[in-house]
């Protein structure tokens, strides 16, 4: 069986449309999984929303925001599926491209990372100029700091084996967005097997990241990483 983890944060705007595309499509090439939707401390709707799916999706409820890792962790952790893949809730690469994941896991990979630097015409809608921009210098930072030979590690878009997703997410400690950093460099750090893949990513205007506030965060978060785990 496979898990589809989905953090969600004030997404009653999106997540009933994202989780009937990943019902259908799941159910419609005979894919086996479970749906667990980890509400990060929203405000609105989101968590009734995801219920209305009935015994389709299990819903995890954060009682205060801490962050789209601590969201994530939590739904590693709580799942059951044997391979584990985290999207985001807006489905900025669709559902349809888990295949691909599940294939390379399939193929002995531990860790299968979603990109969109792997192959950029893979890009169907892309963000604003800035934004790339700052990607692009956020992953020359990380590259040279924490990641060497991951083109992407912000993809919102990963899958990682049972075992992988244990050991990776029980020691990790990054609550913002710079989690996918660290679980990737731990990844590392623990030799898994890392496949990085390319994947169709379509961007959403409506994004909650903030390109000042949330990027001067991830910053420093990313400065914490290998301190975090100098232990290991």
């Amino acid at each position: 069986m496979n898990s589809i983890i989905i953090p969600a944060y004030n997404e009653e705007d999106r997540i009933g449309e994202s989780l009937s595309k990943i019902i259908d499509y799941t159910n419609s090439e005979n894919i086996e999984v479970e749906i667990i939707v980890v509400d990060d401390g929203s405000k609105d709707k989101t968590v009734d929303i995801a219920n209305s799916f009935g015994g389709n999706v299990r819903v995890i409820k954060q009682e205060k925001n801490q962050g789209k890792g601590a969201a994530v962790r939590r739904g590693m952790l709580e799942a059951k599926g044997d391979f584990r893949v985290f999207s985001d809730a807006d489905l900025s690469t669709p559902i349809y491209e888990i295949k691909k994941l599940i294939e390379h896991n399939k193929k002995g990979f531990d860790v299968c990372i979603g990109s969109r630097a792997v192959d950029s015409s893979m890009i169907k809608e892309h963000q604003p100029w800035y934004r790339e921009m700052m990607g692009k210098t956020f992953n020359h930072i990380v590259q040279l700091l924490v990641v060497k030979g991951i083109k992407d590690t912000q993809c919102g878009f990963k899958g990682f084996s049972k075992l992988a997703a244990e050991k990776i997410f029980s020691v990790a400690k990054i609550d913002g967005f710079a989690f996918d950093v660290e679980v990737v460099f731990l990844a590392g750090k623990f030799n898994f097997k890392i496949a990085e893949i390319p994947v169709e990513w379509y961007n959403d205007e409506r994004s909650k990241v903030n390109p000042i506030t949330d990027s001067t965060k991830m910053f420093y978060e990313i400065l914490k990483i290998r301190n975090l785990h100098r232990d290991l």
